[in-house]
C-alpha cells in the first residue's frame, strides 16, 4: 500500500508540481432541489423511482436498487439526477450529520428523482472529477468538517446553500483521481472481506460455545 501511495505523490510531483489545485464548489456548478409539490398520495402507486433520504445517508454511492416510486407526470418540472452528481441530506438533528453526500456513480438506465428534503449538486464540467473519486471526497473527514460548519439551527440543523457554494474542494489531474481511487476501492474491499471473515468467526464460536457449554444432565438409574 505504501509503494501505491509513492506513486501519487510521483504524480502530483510530476503533473502539479505547485500544488493541487482547490476551488470553490460556487465555481465548479450549481445545486438543484428535490421533488417539489408533491403530496401524500403521489407516493401511492407511482410511475417513478427517487432516491429517498436513508440511501444517500447510508452509502456514498447511491445504491441504484430502487423500489420507492413517485407520480410524475410528462409535463412536470422536475429535476432528475444525472450521473456524476453529488447528493446531499438538507438537514439533521445535528450538524455532524448535515451535508451526508451520495455520488451516482452508475448512468441510470431510467429517470430518477430526489428526495424533497435533500439537494443535488453537478458540475458544470462532467470531466472535471471522476464520480467514484466524488464519493470519497465528499465523506472524508476534512470536508465533513467543513460541510458541518454550513448547518445552523436549534432542534434541527439545516444546511445553508450559500455557505455550502464556498466550501473549497481538491481538484487533482485525472490520472492522480483515478490512483487514489484504486487504492481507497482497494481499502473498501479488503475492509468488506475483513468484516465477513469476523462475523464468520463470531458464529463459528458462538455454534462452538453452544457446544461445549450445553451438557446433558446425568441420567441415574432408578
Amino acid at each position: 500500500m505504501a509503494k501505491k501511495v509513492n506513486v501519487i505523490e510521483k504524480l502530483i510531483a510530476e503533473l502539479c508540481p505547485n500544488g493541487v489545485e482547490f476551488k470553490e464548489l460556487g465555481e465548479l456548478g450549481e445545486f438543484y432541489g428535490g421533488l417539489s409539490g408533491k403530496s401524500k398520495d403521489d407516493f401511492s402507486n407511482g410511475n417513478a423511482k427517487f432516491v429517498t433520504y436513508m440511501n444517500i445517508f447510508s452509502n456514498i454511492a447511491v445504491n441504484t436498487d430502487i423500489n420507492t416510486f413517485v407520480k410524475v407526470s410528462k409535463d412536470e418540472n422536475q429535476n432528475k439526477i444525472e450521473h456524476g452528481d453529488v447528493l446531499f441530506t438538507g438537514s439533521s438533528e445535528t450538524p455532524d450529520e448535515c451535508g451526508m453526500s451520495s455520488v451516482l456513480t452508475k448512468k441510470a438506465e431510467e429517470s430518477l428523482y430526489l428526495n424533497s428534503f435533500c439537494f443535488g449538486f453537478r458540475f458544470h464540467d462532467a470531466n472535471l472529477l471522476l464520480p467514484e473519486f466524488s464519493k470519497y471526497l465528499f465523506r472524508d473527514e476534512q470536508m465533513r468538517k467543513q460541510i458541518a460548519k454550513t448547518a445552523s439551527g436549534v432542534t434541527r440543523f439545516n444546511v445553508s446553500k450559500k455557505r455550502f457554494a464556498k466550501i473549497k474542494i481538491p481538484v487533482p489531474p485525472l490520472a492522480i483521481q483515478q490512483e487514489i481511487v484504486n487504492i481507497l476501492d482497494t481499502i473498501t474491499k479488503l475492509e468488506a472481506e475483513l468484516k465477513a471473515e469476523l462475523e464468520a468467526r463470531k458464529k463459528q464460536y458462538e455454534y462452538y460455545r453452544e457446544k461445549l457449554l450445553t451438557f446433558r444432565e446425568k441420567e441415574y438409574a432408578k
